[in-house]
């Protein structure tokens, strides 16, 4: 019982660590973007963790973990509406549940992973997606697609079936990569921004708060401890500290990587640059965090951080306006740290990069196709950018009815 009560302590914690993330997401966006706008990404952002947990909780864990019976393809399954704890013997409900931790805990956990995967389209659509259109596509992809994909691996589904099974320990595809794979559909659907490109070339539009996305980036890095600490699914010393520290380790070396890179390539010192290294080191980790070594992981967030460097700069030739750049840090370095789970660490094999390979390609067609489907059905019927008229005035005032910094001043007398 000791062991269950620290264990359970742990997961909790980590559950607390992870809900903190949506603050860092939230100050990141409206950091990034313009002050006109800052209600509306903030609204976003309450708005996916909280329907997030609610349809969880109605249907979407039992999506995720329905039980794949022996002999099932473990593509989808489903193993009723709402939350029904496991009993034991004496119809007690069972404690001991997933040998290390409650059921109840169990789903709080998995629930906070369920609602990153919108945040991270709502930083990259930032600026021009209607409110009501960005609301249902996360019912949507939160309440269905999200845990189908979840079970095809960590629900026990087909990838994990496989002689070599896909191996993604805490969401480098089944997290980042998922929300990634829809940010892009949804920017290549909805269009770049007013005079982000003229005569064929990227034009900057700056964050409103700088000082606010870097309190945000640190704020992630924390929550991250418990993004990738929790994925342990128990308290064990050994390998929660060295997940600890090769998550911090992949960090580092992207941010300080993607800033030399950086600064060779344009001239200068760019914070926001050093801020996506920084994640794109956490999201390449993210895969594999408790198979590498120290060394390993500081590979995989270099090379991430050089990814950031030039998939920023190749999604603006492609003219896809991404306010975060979510797309290079969440779908192509969620990809790098997926594919590095066969190239280092203790799983390095040819076997295995085939199997991570594979699991990526499946992933990306159950995204795009089922992320194309429900944007482009918004686009048809309610529409999913806002007015011109609305974009050049912001989003707060004419879908919210207020500014998140009123002068105060027009009010004196």
């Amino acid at each position: 019982m000791e062991i269950l009560t620290s264990n359970n302590i742990w997961m909790m914690v980590c559950t607390a660590l992870v809900f903190l993330m949506h603050l860092g997401f939230a100050f990141l966006e409206i950091g990034l973007t313009r002050q006109k706008n800052t209600l509306n990404i903030l609204f976003k952002n309450i708005f996916i963790i909280t329907i997030g947990l609610l349809l969880y909780c109605l249907i979407g864990f039992n999506l995720m973990y329905p039980g794949f019976e022996e002999g099932s393809f473990g593509i989808i399954g489903f193993s009723g509406f709402g939350l029904d704890a496991p009993l034991n013997s004496e119809g007690v409900i069972d404690l001991t549940y997933n040998s290390g931790y409650t059921y109840w805990t169990e789903f709080l956990f998995q629930g906070m992973f369920a609602a990153t995967a919108a945040t991270i389209v709502s930083g990259a659509v930032a600026e021009r997606m209607k409110i009501s259109a960005f609301m249902i596509f996360t019912l949507v992809y939160i309440g269905l697609i999200y845990p189908i994909a979840g079970s095809w691996k960590w629900g026990g589904g087909f990838l994990h079936m496989r002689d070599v099974p896909f191996y993604d320990f805490a969401g480098s595809t089944l997290v980042h990569s998922v929300g990634g794979w829809a940010a892009l559909v949804t920017v290549c659907l909805l269009g770049a921004r007013i005079g982000k490109y003229k005569d064929g070339k990227p034009q900057a539009i700056p964050g409103h708060n700088i000082p606010l996305a870097t309190a945000g980036v640190l704020i992630l890095w924390f929550g991250w401890f418990g993004f990738n600490g929790g994925s342990v699914l128990s308290a064990e010393p050994g390998a929660t500290s060295l997940v600890l520290v090769t998550t911090s380790l992949a960090a580092s070396a992207g941010g300080i990587v993607c800033v030399l890179f950086s600064t060779l390539k344009y001239k200068n010192f760019d914070l926001t640059m050093f801020l996506n290294g920084i994640l794109g080191g956490l999201v390449a980790i993210t895969a594999g965090a408790d198979q590498m070594s120290p060394l390993d992981a500081i590979y995989i967030g270099g090379i991430g951080g050089i990814i950031i460097v030039f998939a920023v700069s190749f999604i603006d030739k492609l003219k896809l306006d991404d306010p975060v750049g979510a797309i290079a840090v969440h779908l192509i370095c969620g990809i790098w740290g997926t594919l590095a789970v066969g190239l280092f660490g203790n799983l390095a094999s040819l076997s295995q990069f085939i199997s991570q390979l594979i699991g990526i390609l499946a992933y990306a067609a159950l995204c795009i196709i089922s992320s194309f489907i429900i944007i482009y059905s918004l686009k048809k019927t309610i529409g999913i950018r806002v007015t011109k008229k609305e974009e050049l005035e912001g989003l707060d005032a004419h879908e919210h009815g207020m500014v998140a910094y009123p002068d105060f001043r027009l009010n004196e007398h």
